[in-house]
């Protein structure tokens, strides 16, 4: 079973691109190169056959057309599986971290100057998932004898692999965007239009990012300013450090992948990184005259970024089919 990345929406195509946003896409298209990811896993769940839903649906006395089950083949809580999951995540959260989005599913576009080290660290990565899964591999055996005791009636020892190794797997690629060389040879006209339409999803790329990034740092505020206003029963409500330092992982992460699109946005990150610069989480919670203070200013940042989003051109979301 492939578990395939996160999918992104596009615009539809009937935005109308400014001047400035088609020069961004074109800057864009020239600083980046796609690169997909794709995760195997092994599935966890599996359908019950028919005859079994009968049954489940008889102990209700349900319709059989009204239910469906299915059985956990494997204890994802146990040790060795949930540190294979986390090397997982590790690989995901890295490729959606160092990439903007781009308008074809399961692509993203990366800086290629980030090219070189993003290969080194996902082939470390795909190493570290190897172990993981040796180590898994010692546990296999005896995962599957849980899962019998488990599922009595339900078990099948047909629904485990003998290769577990095979079912694990991280693969990235570098998709072009461009149109093919040889459309050039065989019909100008039309390898002129693809390379328009490229240019129109690279301009399209340049909102998605742009909104991407207000989504994030919205919501991002809007969570530590909710946290840090009011009380909970006489007591300030209670904010974990993460609330302060995933405002601040943003604040790094928009800086190395800005694509200077939006002069508007940038200002708003701007005035939101300055309120929190040098605020350590247990200043908001020692200090109330601080943690007022920080609490006002974001909350204002937040309007802000509402009305910034508010004059943006509506755009329909779409999906773009392969």
């Amino acid at each position: 079973m492939t578990l395939d990345t996160l999918t992104m929406p596009t615009l539809s195509e009937g935005t109308t691109a400014t001047t400035e946003n088609t020069s961004v896409g074109q800057r864009l298209q020239d600083e980046t190169t796609a690169v997909r990811l794709k995760i195997h896993w092994p599935g966890v769940r599996k359908t019950l056959s028919q005859d079994q839903t009968r049954q489940a649906a008889g102990t209700f006395d349900a319709d059989i057309k009204s239910v469906s089950a299915s059985k956990k083949l494997l204890d994802t809580g146990h040790p060795a599986f949930r540190a294979a999951s986390t090397v997982r995540k590790q690989a995901a959260d890295y490729w959606k971290n160092h990439t903007l989005p781009y308008v074809e599913p399961g692509m993203r576009l990366i800086r290629r100057r980030d090219v070189a080290a993003f290969d080194v660290h996902m082939t470390t990565v795909r190493a570290e998932l190897a172990e993981a899964v040796e180590q898994l591999e010692r546990h296999y055996d005896e995962m599957i004898d849980q899962a019998r005791e488990r599922l009595g009636d339900l078990f099948d020892a047909g629904d485990y692999s003998s290769n577990l190794r095979e079912q694990f797997g991280i693969e990235w690629d570098y998709p072009s965007c461009d149109p093919p060389e040889y459309l050039l040879r065989v019909s100008p006209q039309l390898y002129y239009s693809e390379c328009a339409r490229v240019q129109t999803r690279f301009d399209e790329a340049v909102q998605l990012a742009e909104q991407a990034f207000a989504d994030e740092l919205g919501q991002l505020v809007s969570h530590l300013a909710e946290r840090l206003n009011g009380q909970n029963d006489g007591s300030p409500k209670v904010f974990r450090d993460s609330a302060v330092t995933n405002l601040l992982e943003f604040f790094e992460r928009f800086q190395r992948l800005n694509i200077r699109s939006d002069e508007g946005l940038d200002r708003l990150v701007a005035d939101a990184r300055g309120i929190v610069a040098g605020i350590q989480p247990q200043d908001l919670r020692e200090r109330p005259g601080i943690r007022e203070h920080i609490a006002g200013e974001l909350t204002r940042v937040e309007a802000s970024l509402d009305g910034w989003m508010t004059d943006r051109p509506r755009r329909s979301i779409l999906r773009r089919s392969r």
